[in-house]
């Protein structure tokens, strides 16, 4: 799936990965490519992305922010 992680001044991540977890607001939960679209707010915690099967896994602290899953791709503003 297509992922754009993005603060307001800078793009944080921006590529394909194969999962991305997140503290979401109502608890942790993981996002795939075949994910139903939604909208949610984040809460403070990490972002673990998962690109390939033999690629340590990518985590990033938040302190807050919002997902936005499309069938076009995931976007997290910070």
């Amino acid at each position: 799936m297509k992922l754009i992680i993005a603060k307001v001044d800078e793009r944080v991540f921006d590529g394909d990965a194969v999962s991305v977890t997140v503290p979401g607001s109502q608890g942790e939960m993981t996002v795939l490519g075949s994910h139903e679209p939604l909208i949610t707010t984040l809460k403070a915690g990490t972002i673990v992305i998962k690109q390939l099967a033999d690629v340590e896994p990518i985590q990033i602290p938040i302190q807050g922010g919002m997902l936005e899953v499309r069938t076009d791709g995931t976007t997290i503003l910070l």
